[in-house]
């Protein structure tokens, strides 16, 4: 999948079987999310364009790199679990405007044939977007996409960007379709670390992590 980028790193790939094991605490597993978010933010920044500049150092002149588009870049966060996700995010792009929104499936209601879930969105807070912005949205599961797509369609109401990315630790093939198929017209990657193929009944990934917000803020 071109618009897919799965971060097979050695050190991210232990930070990841350090969350997935069940004994991992919930302060260890919030420090693994942010560890996540800073590697992900160093992928998703070799998409942006350098400019070639020339500086002097002490004893000559050097040439080296600006990246220009670091003071275009919004963060979006999907609460709750998300949060250290974006905290590890935003060492790499400190001056990065952020936006909240809070959105939950109504699982009371079941889960569709399809995998699709009712979305509840109980709170949002975005920055104006602009045509030059790079927005990167961060949810920790990207399960059967469904609250996803919801937010997305909150982000677009704020305004056009440039491109979009989502962060994520895990995704599996279902959610990735929905989002990639949804939004066709809008340049948009997905950034993670692991595919997990299965769902389960209840719309969980299998293996997973379990429920991120719970593990990392207590349930």
């Amino acid at each position: 999948m071109g618009k897919v980028r799965v971060i097979d790193h050695p050190y991210a790939q232990a930070v990841l079987t350090k969350l997935r094991d069940k004994r991992t605490g919930q302060v260890d597993f919030r420090k693994g999310l942010v560890r996540l978010g800073r590697i992900i933010g160093l992928e998703i920044i070799k998409e942006f364009d350098i400019k070639r500049v020339k500086v002097e150092t002490p004893i000559g002149v050097a040439e080296g790199v600006e990246i220009p588009d670091l003071r275009n870049v919004v963060v979006v966060t999907v609460l709750r679990a998300a949060i250290p996700l974006t905290e590890g995010l935003i060492k790499i792009f400190p001056l990065a405007r952020q936006g909240i929104i809070s959105a939950r499936r109504v699982e009371e209601r079941g889960m569709g044939k399809d995998y699709t879930f009712e979305i509840e969105i109980n709170y949002v807070n975005l920055p104006k977007i602009k045509p030059k912005d790079n927005v990167i949205i961060t949810d920790p599961m990207l399960a059967t996409g469904s609250t996803m797509v919801a937010v997305i369609n909150e982000v677009l109401k704020a305004g056009k960007a440039k491109r979009y990315f989502i962060a994520s630790v895990v995704a599996t093939p279902i959610g990735i379709s929905r989002v990639l198929n949804t939004f066709k017209d809008i340049d948009i990657k997905i950034y993670t670390v692991a595919i997990d193929k299965e769902l389960n009944d209840e719309g969980y990934i299998v293996p997973g992590l379990g429920d991120a917000g719970d593990r990392a803020f207590g349930g």
